[in-house]
């Protein structure tokens, strides 16, 4: 079977293309990823040859990798995203799709200003989507970079079968070095599992349609259990024994009363059974300690990082007091 959206991208005489733009990449892998993509997804194998045939390896992508923002410490990460442009960009967004948002947060139970923040996060509100191909992303990091390379691979697979369920050209779709695309810069994956046609027009768009990247997001918040109404982190004070709990992972190791019983001041609302993290977070001066809650491990879903959660919650906050500041003031 021919699958046309790949053909139709590649053109005529795809078993004639040679796999020139591929011979950094190691031939008995690129053959065995071949064989399992072509069992597992029923692709053509001359129509997934001839997509790696165009596929180049981006030595830049390879040093990206090696240098991930959310290894900086937390002073530095906080201010690449807590600045008054993207706080401004953010409010600006919230009001430009207030109804697509209310909508979301109807169906999925997902706040705006979390949506809105995820998005500036990603890609400053789409102004900053990726400029590699997501072909060369995948392909570059499949096969020439060990410590990730099968589940790059698998991602590789991914979006050779997306392109089959969405009207994407796999030669000219653009996104992240590391394969991610469009506003809310999902990965392939994700894209087929959790992406969904908000604007009801027959396409799951990321690129193109705001509405779609928005339902997106929240779609994949609520299906990573997203509990509605319920607290993301809270600041708290800690210092000697138990500060010396606090953990800079992204798994919630304790829980509100343990913490409480070690010393921890936390609000008497919060149900002691809750699952809770005790988080750590590095200043000039210290280490700032927040509570961390369910809703925050959610946002580690989306990247497994607390610096990422915490800037997506802290962003989401400081959009959403502007707004309301906003509204005061013309009020």
């Amino acid at each position: 079977m021919r699958l046309p959206n790949l053909a139709a991208c590649l053109g005529a005489g795809l078993g004639l293309l040679a796999l020139d733009a591929t011979a950094a990449f190691d031939a008995a892998q690129v053959d065995a990823f071949v064989a399992e993509t072509v069992r597992e997804y029923g692709l053509d194998e001359d129509v997934v040859r001839g997509v790696l045939g165009q596929a180049e390896q981006r030595e830049s992508i390879l040093a990206a990798m090696r240098r991930p923002a959310e290894a900086k410490p937390w002073h530095a990460y906080r201010k690449i995203f807590l600045t008054p442009e993207r706080i401004e960009g953010g409010v600006a967004f919230m009001r430009e799709h207030a109804e697509i948002l209310a909508r979301a947060e109807q169906e999925y139970g997902v706040p705006p200003q979390i949506v809105t923040a995820i998005i500036g996060v990603e890609t400053f509100y789409g102004r900053h989507t990726g400029s590699y191909r997501v072909v060369d992303a995948l392909a570059t990091l499949g096969f020439a970079y060990p410590p990730r390379a099968k589940f790059f691979r698998s991602e590789l697979g991914h979006f050779l079968q997306l392109v089959q369920e969405e009207p994407i050209d796999p030669l000219a779709a653009k996104g992240s070095y590391a394969g991610a695309m469009g506003l809310g810069q999902f990965i392939p994956s994700s894209y087929r599992a959790y992406a969904v046609d908000f604007d009801a027009d027959g396409t799951r768009d990321l690129w193109g349609s705001k509405a779609d990247a928005i339902g997106s997001v929240a779609n994949y918040f609520a299906r990573h259990r997203w509990r509605a109404g319920e607290p993301v982190a809270l600041p708290v004070a800690a210092s000697g024994a138990l500060a010396e709990q606090a953990n800079r992972g992204i798994e919630l190791t304790t829980t509100v009363g343990a913490l409480q019983q070690a010393g921890l001041d936390v609000p008497a609302t919060l149900p002691g059974d809750a699952p809770a993290n005790l988080v750590a977070l590095e200043q000039p001066q210290g280490e700032d300690y927040w509570l961390g809650l369910h809703n925050l491990y959610v946002i580690t879903r989306y990247n497994r990082s607390v610096h990422y959660a915490m800037a997506v919650y802290q962003l989401s906050e400081a959009i959403r007091e502007s707004a309301a500041g906003v509204d005061a003031a013309s009020g």
